[in-house]
């Protein structure tokens, strides 16, 4: 192959980012966009969102911009001029009509620079690193070829990763409508009509839970007011439109001092809010040793500040902070049947919350949420019903994950092949990337040279007028 091994400062020219001080920063696009580092990045091209009057080091358009602090190794494309602060780098390649070249073999070894970065407070690659790499050189016909054919293969890729994620979208909506059928009857009429000799209506177990919840309250039971049902969809007989307070016990999370939180698992497992929460179960962060609020294993914890709405199943007793409140079922009513029944009504929960800092929901809100419920042996029904349908949802969101994975292995073998020189034909008439390089030094040196004497040509000019 007519192919050489360079480092990345024989081709290009490396320029480390330096952030301007703040004041300079403005978001009414007066100068330069900004770029500080990842957290702008696209696919492809970053996205602006701050612009800076005074930069102190540019970027050009087809620079690659390459994260060099936490994380290292992501790249993008500088579309315009821009300011670069100290998380990011600008490669210049010195052939700008062939940029994307060096831009997809750093994408090749993204893994390989995120392993060159070190410090100990957060990972970065120093300019030194980054000039030292190595990187292959063919032919400059065969790197636009090379180009061309990661992209055409790329973009052929790109549009059965698409299609892939709008099966995802459209199993979300899918597992949603099921739940609704489920909670308005529909998933069940053929049953409820074969078995309905057999139901106890649902209003015989409203009644036995508020019995239930008299005698354990010894005169302190404060019933709801009745559901004003004008509004609400017709249910099917035998069901009926209640209250979540009617049939559950709802207990507020509350947040312990932080001086009793740990993670050496000291305590009851502490539940803050939703980020903890898993498909169905919470994974444990922390431990608390003092626990003001404590929600039971079998409980359904519902998220109650921003986000509201999203629950899960409490897989043991457990502490619960304020982002969280308890749901304890009551009646032998299946936690399942209401973590299903409240994801169904999971965005009209969410349209309860208030607040001007973030979405929150009180308990009388809470307490007050209008759900429909069925006869207890109904429940069991619609859950085999939910569960078979979304059985089979989960079986094809596995396939097209494992795909979206395949895709992104497929995406790494193209570009390894490409850097290895087996993804397009080799021309012999091309000129060997040896003259190239030779050309690119003489021209670097020649330009070395120019700037050197601009720069003492500028001198003699000042002594001369100082003179």
């Amino acid at each position: 192959m007519n192919w050489e091994i360079a480092r990345i400062s024989d081709v290009c020219e490396v320029i480390m980012g330096q952030s301007p001080p703040s004041n300079y920063y403005n978001t009414e696009k007066k100068g330069l966009p900004f770029y500080q580092g990842k957290l702008e990045f696209g696919d492809i091209s970053p996205t602006t969102r701050k612009w800076c009057s005074k930069p102190l080091k540019i970027a050009q358009k087809n620079d690659i911009l390459l994260s060099v602090r936490a994380p290292v190794g992501p790249t993008n494309i500088c579309q315009e001029t821009a300011c670069i602060g100290r998380g990011l780098a600008a490669i210049r390649y010195f052939f700008n009509d062939a940029y994307k070249f060096v831009f997809y073999y750093l994408r090749s070894i993204e893994s390989q620079l995120a392993n060159i970065g070190t410090g100990s407070t957060f990972s970065a690659i120093s300019k030194s690193q980054i000039s030292n790499l190595q990187i292959p050189i063919p032919p400059l016909p065969e790197q636009r070829r090379i180009v061309a054919k990661i992209e055409e293969l790329f973009t052929r890729l790109d549009a059965g990763v698409e299609a892939l994620k709008k099966i995802k979208t459209q199993l979300k909506r899918y597992r949603q409508a099921v739940l609704k059928y489920a909670f308005e009857g529909k998933l069940t009429q053929q049953w409820r009509e074969a078995h309905k000799e057999e139901l106890e209506p649902a209003s015989v177990l409203l009644e036995r839970i508020k019995e239930q919840r008299k005698k354990e309250a010894k005169g302190k039971f404060k019933e709801l007011p009745p559901v004003d049902t004008s509004e609400l969809p017709e249910l099917p007989e035998g069901w009926l439109w209640t209250r979540l307070g009617e049939i559950s016990e709802i207990i507020m999370g509350q947040s312990p001092p932080s001086s009793t939180y740990n993670e050496n698992e000291n305590g009851l497992p502490f539940y803050q809010g939703k980020l903890e929460f898993g498909n169905f179960y919470p994974t444990p962060r922390k431990w608390c040793s003092s626990p003001k609020k404590i929600a039971e294993k079998g409980d359904v914890l519902i998220s109650v500040r921003a986000p509201v709405g999203p629950t899960n199943i409490c897989p043991e007793r457990s502490c619960i902070g304020r982002g969280l409140a308890s749901i304890r079922i009551l009646g032998g009513i299946k936690t399942l049947f209401i973590l299903y029944l409240m994801r169904a009504f999971e965005q009209k929960i969410a349209n309860q919350g208030t607040g001007t800092t973030f979405n929150a929901i009180k308990v009388d809100q809470l307490k007050n949420i209008e759900i429909p419920l069925s006869p207890l042996n109904e429940q069991d029904r619609i859950l085999e019903e939910v569960e078979r349908r979304f059985s089979i949802a989960d079986n094809l969101e596995k396939i097209v994950e494992q795909s979206l994975k395949q895709s992104e292995r497929l995406r790494q073998s193209i570009l390894k092949r490409a850097f290895e020189g087996k993804l397009v034909p080799q021309d012999p008439t091309d000129e060997p990337a040896s003259v190239l390089l030779e050309r690119i030094k003489s021209n670097r040196q020649l330009k070395t040279k120019k700037v050197k004497y601009q720069k003492e040509k500028g001198l003699c000019q000042k002594r001369q007028t100082n003179g």
